[in-house]
């Protein structure tokens, strides 16, 4: 009898080892890697340097995936690619400073870890100096294709500048935000709007020959990682390494690392469209 409840329970046991083997293997694209859709073209958040990826999302998904287990791979691929590119299980999840919306909520799910905002750039010889939205009436704006502060621009330029009697907003996308930045230097825009971090170090690294002109966060986000739709195993598996990165210090260090904050409860719910006092 005892050999028989001995069995059993070496069966029940193989049993549970072999779901969660099953989940894990559910969870991402290949066992034990965790494959990483990610524009490498946007310092200081990602990009490459001396041929690897670097930046706020590499540091903070490797440290993720130490805790997971899970050796990250990054898949370079431009921004307007990465939703669809998750959703065609092309990499397992996104983190690529991907603001959370509403829209994009309804085709991927997040995992909320950082707030950032959007500044505007233009060159340093222009007497033209934007401080918001509303002064970007008459002029060209050049964007990162697939910006989520685009469709804002549109519905400014239809609700605002043209109701008011003013020129509309001409909108112009580029691939990267490099290529964004070079039409404002060569003149083809007036200003860009970029994302506040990215502005700070493209600042920097054109030595003074574009110029932050806004004053505040314009448009605050919440930027998040994404994954799959329905893809729950997965999704767990990160906010428990997530947890554990905040418990050990490691998350508050990369923040100020890289002078970005954690968003709160409220401003999470906002950025997904719910009700933020429920959120509290």
């Amino acid at each position: 009898m005892s050999r028989r409840v001995s069995l059993t329970r070496s069966l029940l046991t193989l049993s549970l080892l072999a779901a969660a083997h099953a989940q894990a293997d559910e969870a991402t694209l290949q066992p034990q890697r965790l494959s990483i859709g990610s524009d490498l073209t946007y310092p200081p958040y990602t990009y490459r340097e001396q041929g690897k990826p670097a930046g706020f999302d590499p540091a903070f998904m490797t440290l993720l995936g130490g805790h997971l287990k899970l050796q990250p791979q990054f898949v370079d691929t431009r921004f307007a690619n990465l939703v669809m590119g998750v959703n065609a299980r092309r990499f397992d999840l996104v983190a690529s400073a991907l603001y959370v919306t509403p829209e994009r909520a309804a085709q991927v799910d997040f995992l909320p870890y950082l707030k950032s905002g959007a500044s505007l750039m233009v060159r340093s010889d222009d007497s033209f100096r934007p401080q918001q939205p509303q002064d970007l009436c008459g002029k060209r704006v050049a964007s990162i294709k697939g910006g989520s502060w685009i469709p804002k621009l549109a519905a400014l330029s239809k609700d605002y500048c043209q109701a008011n009697g003013q020129a509309p907003i001409d909108s112009r996308e580029f691939p990267t935000s490099p290529e964004a930045a070079q039409a404002l230097l060569a003149k083809a825009v007036d200003v860009q709007f970029e994302d506040a971090a990215v502005a700070r170090i493209t600042t920097d690294k054109l030595k003074g020959r574009v110029t932050i002109s806004s004053s505040t966060l314009i448009y605050p986000v919440v930027i998040g990682l994404a994954v799959r739709k329905g893809n729950e195993a997965l999704l767990g598996e990160l906010r428990q390494g997530f947890s554990a990165m905040k418990q050990s210090g490691e998350y508050q260090a990369l923040l100020t690392q890289y002078n970005l904050g954690e968003p709160s409860a409220a401003e999470i719910a906002q950025a997904l469209g719910q009700n933020p006092q429920a959120a509290q």
